[in-house]
């Protein structure tokens, strides 16, 4: 049976300049692992028995980042299943999207995390090392920039 994760891609915008386009001021949250080859991930996590997807991403992201269901705006109309190996059998991980209510606020990580970075989409998929990662990300920005 395939292992079952899910997760928020969590993004906040900075107040642009004035010249600059509302989608140049969009960051994405992305949590460096302190386990295995310390990969950079939106958090994300195995769903406990009796949970729905979704609350298992506003667990996970509390858990893994701090952040408390009130604390972000879920966007509706994006959601992304993503399918891979790990360890020989099959995962999959199902992302939302979330906005932060207020662009300061603090992360707090768990153990499961070493650090943190907001990036800018170029950075962002610098950072995700993996291609379905880096095209998720890439399909959200678009998604974003269409609703502005």
């Amino acid at each position: 049976m395939a292992v079952r994760a899910c997760g928020l891609i969590i993004y906040r915008r900075l107040q642009p300049a004035p010249s600059s386009k509302v989608t140049d001021s969009i960051e994405y949250l992305l949590l460096q692992t302190s386990y295995g080859t310390h990969h950079w991930t939106p958090p994300k996590g195995h769903v406990d028995p009796g949970e729905d997807d979704l609350q298992t991403a506003f667990r996970e992201t509390q858990e893994e980042a701090g952040l408390r269901a009130s604390q972000l705006t879920l966007i509706e109309g994006y959601k992304k299943e993503l399918h891979y190996p790990v360890h020989g059998k099959p995962k999959t991980v199902v992302y939302w999207l979330a906005e932060m209510k207020d662009c300061n606020t603090e992360i707090k990580l768990s153990e499961e995390h070493q650090a943190f970075q907001w990036l800018k989409l170029e950075d962002a998929c610098k950072f995700a090392e993996y291609e379905d990662m880096q095209a998720m990300l890439k399909e959200v920005h678009q998604f974003l920039c269409s609703r502005e």
